[in-house]
């Protein structure tokens, strides 16, 4: 589980400041979508950069599991970010001369599966590209893959350390509508399927259906929450 407790990020501006979350309180449980939705400039990516410890907040908490990642310096942070989130880009930023599948097993070896025995490793790599749907397509590289396998390879990368947040950043904004959907419904199955808990901000409510939470933003600040009576229960414990 992710929880965000008041948090405030402010930049400078001039002589002044600009408030880009006021003092946000917002928890997403593992194995289930939460949407972030609002206007540009509302805060949405921000507010994901505080969740993913890429920007300490001028105020409040960030629970990732146990452990309050507002209060860790960088190198702890780095290290939390490589053992526990994963995160999907607007870009897939692949690595030009690698193949998909050792996108993946490059990720495994930064984040600790160099302690791992090296089939496990790949045995990971494979079920995440099969998750995927790119079983047939491991070795090939960025620049044989169209746009929707190339996210569809950053998803398996984002995973392949078995994070227990997922946090992505509007990760259909290059794609038509199609491919887009395809993107949404499979993280959403990842989700469920590996019980991570996912943050995933998105400007285009097409996608509502795929979600399982979600959260207006609006100026820095959560103004609408909508959980279907269906969410509410699953997550209660009631089926």
């Amino acid at each position: 589980m992710i929880t965000l407790d008041n948090v405030t990020l402010t930049f400078p501006d001039g002589d002044s400041r600009i408030t880009a979350v006021d003092h946000v309180s917002l928890s997403a449980p593992a194995g289930i979508v939460t949407g972030i939705t609002g206007p540009s400039g509302s805060g949405k990516s921000s507010l994901l950069a505080v969740a993913a410890t890429l920007i300490r907040p001028d105020s409040g908490h960030v629970w990732i599991n146990d452990v309050d990642a507002a209060t860790l310096t960088r190198n702890e942070a780095t290290a939390l970010r490589r053992d526990e989130i994963g995160i999907v880009f607007q870009q897939s930023n692949l690595v030009p001369s690698l193949t998909a599948r050792e996108q993946l097993l490059v990720m495994a070896e930064l984040g600790g599966g160099r302690h791992r025995h090296r089939d496990l490793v790949r045995a990971r790599a494979d079920e995440l590209l099969e998750a995927v749907g790119l079983a047939k397509h491991g070795r090939k590289r960025p620049a044989q893959l169209s746009g929707g396998q190339r996210q569809r390879v950053s998803i398996a990368r984002a995973l392949v350390n078995n994070p227990s947040v997922l946090l992505v950043d509007e990760p259909t904004s290059a794609l038509d509508q199609d491919r887009g959907a395809e993107i949404i419904d499979l993280i959403a199955r990842l989700t469920h399927e590996q019980s991570t808990a996912t943050m995933l901000v998105t400007h285009d409510l097409v996608h509502r259906g795929a979600l399982d939470t979600l959260v207006t933003v609006v100026d820095g600040t959560i103004t609408d929450t909508d959980v279907p009576a269906t969410t509410q229960l699953e997550t209660a414990g009631v089926q």
